[in-house]
């Protein structure tokens, strides 16, 4: 259950803020194009979702302690520590968080982008309206 296991509890919370940091990096790259900011969000989405495997020693002599942590974690202790296996391992699974990450956002904005025939109906759609607006349409003042 998941109260009964401290790693299934510590794993959703994680997965529960890093979803509050996806909502904010994409509203905090609003000002961006459409584009970029869906590249740069899922970029980071895929850092942050990105499990990497690592293996701590433990006190008793050759007994390891392995399980799943963030990529950019096991990343970051295995450059801190010196442990180039542990460093390449988690710059791996990283870089490959980070490209699948990369693609989703390519793909989402690959589908979502309007299509050659929408445009050309917004852009008639505007000129006839500014052409309405230019032949002397009465103004009408709001009534209370």
């Amino acid at each position: 259950m998941l109260v009964e296991e401290s790693m299934s509890l510590l794993w959703a919370s994680y997965y529960a803020i890093s979803l509050l940091v996806f909502v904010a990096v994409y509203l905090t790259f609003i000002i961006l194009p459409r584009f970029l900011r869906l590249l740069l969000t899922w970029i980071i989405a895929g850092a942050m979702w990105a499990p990497a495997r690592f293996s701590l020693p433990l006190v008793e002599e050759g007994e390891f302690y392995t399980g799943w942590a963030p990529a950019a974690m096991v990343a970051a202790v295995g450059f801190l520590e010196n442990n180039t296996s542990a460093f390449k391992e988690g710059l791996l699974w990283l870089l490959l968080g980070v490209t699948l990450g990369a693609l989703i956002g390519l793909a989402i904005w690959w589908l979502r982008r309007p299509s050659p025939d929408a445009r050309a109906d917004a852009a008639s759609q505007t000129s006839t309206q500014a052409a309405e607006d230019t032949k002397g349409a009465q103004r009408q003042e709001p009534v209370l």
